[in-house]
C-alpha cells in the first residue's frame, strides 16, 4: 500500500502538484501546540481560582451556590411555617392569661390587623424561582416580627396588670381584724348609750380587753390616738386604691402616724374607750369616703390571724 500524498492546486502550473511534507508537519505541530497551550492555560486558570478571569470556575460556583440557596430557602420557609404555628399557640395562651387578670382577649381580627401590615413585593434580581422563594421568606419574616411585637405588648400588659392586681389585693382590707363574735352589724341600729336609732357605719367585734387587733391590709397609718368621733383611741389606715379602715375603742395602739403596715401586723389592743359600754372593736371599711359593709370584704372560712400566728410559730421551730 503506497504512502498517502497530499496535493494542492498550483497557480503557477495551473495544475495539482504534490504537497511537500515539511510545511505540513510544521503546520500540524503548530496546531497541536496551540491546543496544548490553551489546555495548559485552562488548567492553570482553574488551579489559581480563575486568575485569568475566564469565568468557568465562577459559573460552576454560582451554579452550586444557587442550588444550595434554593435548598436553604426551602428549609427556612418550613421553619418559619412552624414558627407561625407556635405564635398562634402563644396567642391562645396569652388570651388565657389575659382572662385571668381581667383583660380583654386579643381577637383574631385585631391580631391579623396588628400582624398583617402591607407586604410590598420586592424584586431581588435573581431567577424567577429564587425571587419567588425570597419574597415568600421575606413576607413570612416580616409577619412573624410584627406578631412577636404584638405578643410582646400583650404579655407586657398581662404582667403589668398582674403586678397591679397583686399590689391592690395586698392593700385590700380583706381579713377580720380581731377574733371574737359580732354584736352589731352594718346598718341602722339602736345606740345603747345615745338611746336612739342611728346608722351603724361599721361592725362591732366583741372580745376581752387586750385582745390583739391586726391591720386588715397593707397601708399607711393616718391616725393613731384619740379622735373626736366617740371612738376613743383609734387607728385609721389608708390602703390606697380609695380604701380606708378604722379601728375604734382600742385600749392602746402599737403603731404611729405615717408608719407603713402589712396585712396581719399588730396595730393595737381591744378596749372600751370612747362611747362604749363593753370591751369591743368598732371596725369600718370606707371606699372613696363612703362606708362599706366590712363583712363583704372578709375571706370566707379563712382565719388570717390564726394562719399568721401558725406560720410565725413554725418559723421559730
Amino acid at each position: 500500500m503506497g504512502k498517502l500524498k497530499l496535493y494542492y492546486f498550483s497557480d503557477e502550473k495551473l495544475s495539482f502538484v504534490p504537497a511537500r511534507t515539511a510545511p505540513l508537519a510544521i503546520s500540524a505541530r503548530a496546531v497541536l501546540a496551540t491546543f496544548v497551550l490553551v489546555g495548559c492555560l485552562f488548567l492553570l486558570n482553574e488551579s489559581f481560582d480563575d486568575a485569568l478571569g475566564l469565568g468557568i470556575t465562577r459559573s460552576n460556583v454560582l451554579y452550586s451556590e444557587n442550588a444550595m440557596l434554593k435548598k436553604q430557602l426551602r428549609t427556612v420557609s418550613a421553619t418559619l411555617e412552624g414558627l407561625e404555628n407556635q405564635l398562634a399557640d402563644l396567642n391562645e395562651r396569652g388570651n388565657e392569661l389575659r382572662l385571668l387578670v381581667d383583660l380583654p382577649q386579643v381577637d383574631e381580627e385585631t391580631r391579623k390587623a396588628g400582624a398583617g401590615g402591607t407586604d410590598e413585593r420586592t424584586y431581588f434580581g435573581g431567577s424567577a424561582d429564587v425571587d419567588e422563594q425570597l419574597q415568600r421568606v421575606t413576607t413570612m419574616l416580616a409577619r412573624a416580627e410584627r406578631e412577636l411585637m404584638l405578643q410582646h405588648t400583650s404579655y407586657s400588659q398581662v404582667a403589668g396588670k398582674y403586678e397591679d392586681d397583686q399590689l391592690r389585693f395586698a392593700h385590700l382590707p380583706a381579713i377580720k381584724p380581731m377574733q371574737g363574735f359580732l354584736s352589731s352589724k352594718f346598718g341602722m341600729r339602736f345606740h345603747p348609750i345615745l338611746r336612739f336609732n342611728r346608722p351603724h357605719e361599721g361592725m362591732d367585734i366583741v372580745n376581752d380587753s387586750g385582745t390583739p387587733v391586726y391591720a386588715a391590709g397593707d397601708g399607711i397609718v393616718q391616725l393613731a390616738g384619740r379622735n373626736t368621733s366617740g371612738y376613743g383611741i383609734t387607728v385609721m389606715i389608708s390602703h390606697g386604691f380609695g380604701y380606708t379602715t378604722l379601728y375604734g375603742h382600742l385600749s392602746k395602739t402599737h403603731v404611729h402616724e405615717g408608719q407603713r403596715v402589712k396585712r396581719g401586723d399588730l396595730i393595737g389592743k381591744c378596749g372600751k374607750t370612747g362611747l362604749a359600754t363593753n370591751s369591743h372593736l368598732h371596725y369600718e371599711v370606707r371606699l372613696n369616703g363612703v362606708q362599706q359593709n366590712p363583712i363583704d370584704y372578709f375571706f370566707d372560712d379563712f382565719n388570717y390571724v390564726e394562719a399568721v400566728n401558725t406560720e410565725a410559730l413554725g418559723g421559730r421551730q
